[in-house]
């Protein structure tokens, strides 16, 4: 079997997404129904309401009804515990992983707005709590599933803040620290066959975002030309994993965008979303070769 094309379980790859009641997360494990993944969508959310709709049922449902199966768990990521004991679970119902989506962030309004970082309550930093810390738990939990089976694909969704200002140090140490941490762990699963990638995902339309330009479509329309659906790194996100070359980009940090491109997936209604070293000249660093054992 080439490089990169996982044997199924139950006749599905088995995919987790971590942070998929809403947003990113839940566009990723959308797209990766579609093409026939079991799906365990993890998050604190379990019933609507509030300013932030979503809950993994209902991501778990739109899973379904693509093609794939859902599997929503309510699981807090800044609770070891928990997430030791939703490893426990993929592994009495299935025994593998084949792709696990590291998401699972918080992102507090006080962050997001064009305030000086020590102007924002202590609390923004819990991005390295939830965002950068338990994307390792999760991974650390996940690779029992995954090393056995000589084949997987771990990855870190960030963002081109990685490298440049964005909301202040509360969002961008996250972004970077990931962006390193799928270089190293990548190190460290080279000789299971496993691919940790990093990757940068554009503007997203999420649903509030749209409700936004819906309520001013003269003001922000605009964002469509360069913004990309969460489904468009769902799709990139299998590409990644089916193609033979896989292990080739292990470690580093990729642009969405580019890779939709080189897969030739498009995003709704037929668009080809820019990647940020086009519009901004952005671009990943590089991590060096040389290693310290």
């Amino acid at each position: 079997m080439p490089s990169g094309v996982f044997p199924v379980t139950n006749g599905r790859p088995v995919a987790v997404v971590t942070g998929a009641s809403r947003g990113a997360g839940a566009g990723i494990a959308h797209a990766l129904g579609a093409h026939g993944c079991t799906v365990y969508v993890t998050g604190r959310t379990v019933e609507s309401g509030g300013a932030q709709a979503g809950t993994i049922g209902e991501t778990a449902e739109k899973v379904t009804a693509a093609g794939g199966e859902g599997m929503a768990v309510r699981v807090d990521h800044g609770d070891d515990e928990q997430v030791a004991a939703f490893f426990e679970r993929v592994a009495r119902e299935h025994g593998r992983i084949d792709i696990l989506v590291n998401n699972a962030a918080i992102i507090r309004d006080e962050m997001m707005g064009r305030t000086k970082f020590w102007e924002e309550p202590l609390n923004v930093i819990d991005t390295l709590d939830v965002g950068l810390r338990s994307s390792y738990v999760a991974t650390v939990y996940a690779a029992p599933l995954m090393v056995p089976h000589g084949k997987g694909l771990v990855v870190f969704t960030s963002s081109s803040g990685a490298v440049h200002y964005a909301f202040g140090p509360a969002y961008g140490v996250p972004k970077a620290g990931v962006d390193k941490m799928a270089a190293d762990m990548a190190y460290d699963f080279r000789d299971a066959g496993i691919a940790a990638v990093s990757i940068w995902m554009g503007s997203l339309l999420t649903d509030r975002v749209r409700a936004i330009i819906a309520s001013n479509p003269d003001k922000f329309a605009h964002i469509l030309a360069t913004a990309e659906t969460p489904e468009l790194t769902g799709h990139v996100i299998w590409e990644l994993s089916q193609d033979p070359d896989l292990m080739a980009v292990s470690g580093q940090t990729l642009i969405g965008a580019e890779l939709a491109v080189k897969y030739g997936v498009k995003d709704e209604d037929g668009r080809q979303p820019p990647s940020y070293r086009d519009l901004f000249g952005v671009h990943p660093n590089e991590q060096q070769a040389h290693v310290m054992r």
